[in-house]
C-alpha cells in the first residue's frame, strides 16, 4: 500500500514512517519543516510543502492509497496564547487536506489525535466513552477535526481511525531519530539533558497533587509503539474496518518525579530544581484504557518486547548527540 504521511519529519510521524516501511508499505513524506527535521527524511521520498498548498498536495496524492495525518501545531500553552495559529493549522489547513483526499480514490485515513480532547478526567482510566470537553484550543482543534472525519465518513465514505494519546517518549532503536523538539517540553529528554549538564535544572510544576509523591502521574508510551499502532490501525481499515476513535496507552502511570529520577539516575538530586507552582490547570492523573482489541484493531502497548511501555526508552543517541542512554520505567 502507498501511504502519504503528513508531518512525516516530525517526532511521532517519523517513527510511524519507519514502522510503515518495516511492514512493507511504500511511503511518501510530506512536511513543511516548521517543526520537523529534514534529516528525518533521509532515504525516503519527501515533499517539502504545507498541507494547505492545494497544488502540491494534489501532486503528492497521485497514486496514494491511504493518508496518515500528523502535521499539526501541538503545544498546549502556545495554543492558549495563539489560538489563531492552531485553528488555522489544525482545522482550516487540515480540511483543505481532506478536500484534496476526496478528489482522489483514497478513502483510508489515520489521524494522530490526542487525549487532550477529553479535558479534565471525570473517571480513570480514561476510555473512549469518556465525555470530551477540552480545556485548551489544542484539544479543541483536534476534537473538531475528529468531528469532521466522522461527518465525511457518512457523506463521502472516507473511513478513518483517530488515535488519542499523551506522553510519547523514547526514540528509534537504532538511534537515528528521536526527540528533537524546539522548544523541548518533554520530561525525559529534559531530565537527561539536565543530568548531563546540557540544560538548566529540571522544573517540576507542582508537588501538591493527590498522588503518592505529590507530582502528576502520566501514561508514557514508547514512540515506536505509537508508530506501530498507526500501522495496525491502517491494517484494520484495509481489511474493511469502520471509522472509529481509539485511545493508546498502557493503562498504567508513572509520576513525574519517578520518571525524572530514573531518567537522571544518580544525578537526579543535582538536576531537579525546586518545585514550581503549576502555570495552568493540570489533572493529577492521566491514564487511559483502549477498546482497540474489542474493536478488532489488535493494538497493545507491549506487542513487541522489550520495547514496551513498562518501559524501555532508547533516547536517540545519534539524534540527540548525547551518547547512548537507556532508561527503564516500571
Amino acid at each position: 500500500m502507498r501511504a502519504l504521511v503528513t508531518g512525516g519529519c516530525g517526532y511521532v510521524g517519523s517513527h510511524a514512517v519507519r514502522e510503515l516501511t518495516a511492514s512493507g508499505h511504500e511511503v511518501l513524506l510530506y512536511d513543511n519543516l516548521s517543526s520537523g527535521h529534514r534529516k528525518f527524511s533521509e532515504g525516503y521520498k519527501f515533499i517539502e510543502a504545507d498541507i494547505a498548498n492545494e497544488t502540491r498536495m494534489a501532486e503528492a496524492l497521485k497514486g496514494i492509497d491511504a493518508v496518515m495525518h500528523f502535521a499539526a501545531s501541538a503545544y498546549f500553552g502556545e495554543s492558549v496564547a495563539n489560538p489563531r495559529e492552531y485553528f488555522r493549522n489544525n482545522v482550516e489547513a487540515a480540511i483543505k487536506l481532506l478536500d484534496a483526499v476526496l478528489a482522489t480514490s483514497a478513502r483510508l485515513f489515520i489521524f494522530s489525535s490526542t487525549c487532550a480532547t477529553y479535558g479534565i478526567p471525570q473517571t480513570l482510566p480514561l476510555t473512549e466513552s469518556h465525555p470530551q470537553a477540552p480545556i485548551n484550543p489544542y484539544g479543541a482543534t483536534k476534537l473538531f477535526f475528529e468531528h469532521v472525519l466522522a461527518a465525511y465518513s457518512v457523506s463521502h465514505g472516507l473511513r478513518s481511525v483517530s488515535l488519542r494519546y499523551f506522553n510519547a517518549a523514547g526514540a528509534h532503536a537504532d538511534g537515528s531519530i528521536g526527540e528533537l523538539h524546539d522548544p523541548e517540553t518533554h520530561l525525559i529528554p529534559l531530565a537527561l539533558k539536565a543530568a548531563l549538564g546540557a540544560a538548566p535544572l529540571l522544573k517540576i510544576f507542582g508537588n501538591h497533587f493527590n498522588t503518592p509523591d505529590g507530582t502528576c502521574i502520566r501514561d508514557y508510551i514508547h514512540v515506536s509503539d505509537l508508530g506501530r499502532a498507526h500501522v495496525l490501525a491502517l491494517d484494520y481499515l484495509a481489511k474493511g474496518g469502520e471509522t472509529t476513535c481509539l485511545n493508546l496507552g498502557t493503562g498504567e502511570g508513572t509520576s513525574v518525579a519517578a520518571a525524572g529520577s530514573r531518567s537522571g539516575r544518580s544525578h537526579w538530586a543535582k538536576s531537579a530544581s525546586l518545585l514550581h507552582r503549576p502555570e495552568a490547570q493540570r489533572p493529577s492523573r492521566l491514564v487511559r484504557r483502549s477498546q482497540a482489541r474489542r474493536k478488532g484493531v489488535g493494538l497493545a502497548a507491549d506487542t513487541r518486547p522489550p520495547r514496551n511501555s513498562r518501559f524501555r526508552l532508547e533516547m536517540g543517541a545519534k539524534a540527540r548527540g548525547f551518547g547512548s542512554s537507556v532508561v527503564k520505567l516500571g
